[in-house]
């Protein structure tokens, strides 16, 4: 096929430009046993001969060119050898633990005639790939490991498994397996692991004690010796950047044309499904874990959440169409032997992958069924209680006020919103560290607003009898009466931005709150 040939000539291009730079390595060296040859054999500056000084002279900066470079293609050499490319944080399931899914890739792997993955892992995310296999320390390594590289592991991302049936994941799946064929052959895995050295070079870095911490900008420039390395493996990859893009676009193709034949027009449906579970696992991230995990909890069920959160996406959105006749299908997480113990797996990686270390060191797990009370509430109470150290503030030199709605409303009325908002954001940046991959930019009037929303459903609870509760797709909501209460924020956008408590006021007496009664934090 011609992106095969297309794919091989890309992998034999950065394979030449490899051995160019060996070549030229070891080019000064080979000049200088051609003089010291010449030497010893008389052909070139024998003793005593009228040009003999100038040969020993061009020999003895030749060699000592010779030794330097030896030593600089050393160094790489040696830092190429032990940078270890980054790996996707991920879960291995093993084969008791999912025997059938291992049959279904198995199967999947001898319809496509290609290798079958050495590997099964899942990641908290929705994509999937394949991932070569880390080559073991340079001290254990033997001459079979040299020549054997194990078939990649082929990553799923765990919201696939949970929402799309057994079939789609089959069909979605074929041609991320198929590029196993890519990665046996000789040529094309020796390119890649050429360039993947020369970026694990570069990337390498001190940990920062994250599953995945957030870029903190360009590393700084290193001197010395390191310094020089890095300029060399730059200059490599500059030389091989186009070549690097090529060869994946053609193996893109090859694993393409390879894929076509097998469940084709299941895949156009599985691929509608792809964007569905996005826009799903995307909003469980953002509206329902993240409050939690701000509270150091993190829901253990993540993946069975976002199949509640899309089932609920199909009773109020034309986009889950048909959902109920894939009902009959049987779900892809019934691949597994224990689905509940790799969903909880999954969902604690997400929330160190995500979030990162919570405030009080540890994790707790957390079962939907307390997410209500140990989130949503717990979260209301927290907010307020910073609004109302925010209050006290503002007036450094009265008593400490009692947490009421009659308290925040006059200052709010007063126009001292904005003085508000500034002390709250002060307080917060001191008190609070951001989850930079999920949190969007805030202005101080948002986190206002959040915070008045808490103190009212905090009242709300307490004298109004509402009750926490939570929406698949929105998060913490507040029910009154049975009924989930949506018009909440306007009011408080009004009281908090104009300083018009009027709307709140009627909003709050028609709910039969009582702004007078101290707020319980």
């Amino acid at each position: 096929m011609a992106v095969v040939d297309t794919a091989r000539a890309h992998a034999q291009a950065v394979l030449r430009i490899r051995g160019l730079a060996l070549a030229a390595a070891a080019l000064p060296a080979a000049a200088a046993a051609v003089l010291l040859a010449g030497r010893f054999t008389g052909r070139l500056g024998a003793p005593g001969s009228p040009d003999a000084a100038g040969w020993d002279a061009a020999r003895w900066v030749l060699g000592a060119v010779a030794a330097l470079t030896l030593l600089v293609a050393g160094l790489a050499a040696r830092t190429y050898r032990r940078a270890v490319p980054p790996q996707t944080p991920a879960v291995p399931i093993a084969r008791g633990q999912a025997p059938e899914l291992y049959r279904l890739i198995d199967e999947l792997a001898d319809r496509l005639e290609v290798p079958a993955p050495s590997a099964i892992a899942l990641t908290p995310d929705c994509d999937s790939w394949l991932e070569d296999v880390p080559p073991p320390r340079p001290a254990r390594r033997s001459r079979r490991a040299d020549h054997e590289q194990p078939a990649p592991v082929l990553v799923i991302g765990s919201p696939f498994l949970w929402w799309m049936r057994a079939g789609e994941l089959r069909a979605l799946l074929a041609p991320v397996v198929a590029g196993t064929a890519a990665a046996a052959d000789p040529e094309i895995a020796a390119a890649r692991r050429f360039l993947r050295a020369l970026d694990a070079s570069l990337d390498a870095a001190p940990a920062s004690g994250l599953v995945c911490a957030p870029p903190e900008g360009p590393r700084p420039a290193r001197r010395g010796p390191a310094g020089l390395t890095d300029r060399i493996t730059r200059r490599l990859l500059g030389a091989c950047r186009g070549h690097a893009a090529e060869l994946e676009r053609a193996v893109a193709g090859w694993a393409s044309e390879q894929a076509r034949e097998v469940d084709y027009g299941l895949r156009i449906a599985a691929q509608e499904q792809v964007g569905l579970a996005y826009a799903g696992w995307d909003r469980l991230l953002t509206r329902v874990a993240l409050p939690a995990w701000r509270l150091g909890r993190h829901p253990a069920h993540l993946n069975a959440g976002v199949v509640a959160a899309l089932t609920e996406l199909s009773r109020r959105d034309r986009l889950a169409d048909g959902y109920s006749s894939r009902l009959g299908d049987r779900p892809a997480c019934d691949l597994l032997e224990e689905p509940g113990a790799v969903d909880a797996a999954v969902s604690r990686l997400a929330a160190e992958l995500f979030f990162g270390r919570p405030a009080s060191g540890a994790w707790r797990e957390l079962e939907w069924a307390d997410y209500p009370v140990e989130v949503v509430d717990a979260g209301w109470r927290a907010r307020a209680a910073e609004l109302q150290s925010a209050l006290d503030r503002l007036a450094p030199q009265a008593r400490p006020g009692a947490p009421t709605l009659t308290r925040l409303l006059v200052r709010l009325a007063e126009g001292d919103g904005e003085r508000l908002a500034a002390a709250l954001t002060a307080q917060l940046a001191r008190t609070t560290a951001p989850a930079p991959l999920l949190e969007p930019v805030r202005s101080g009037r948002d986190v206002l607003v959040d915070h008045v929303t808490a103190m009212v459903c905090c009242a709300s609870v307490d004298t109004a009898g509402a009750v926490p509760g939570l929406d698949w797709l929105d998060g913490p909501v507040l029910q009154l009466g049975g009924v989930r209460r949506t018009d909440l924020a306007e009011p408080v956008a009004q009281a908090v931005e104009q300083g018009q408590d009027g709307p709140l006021r009627a909003w709050l007496d028609a709910a039969g709150v009582r702004l007078e009664k101290p707020v319980r934090l």
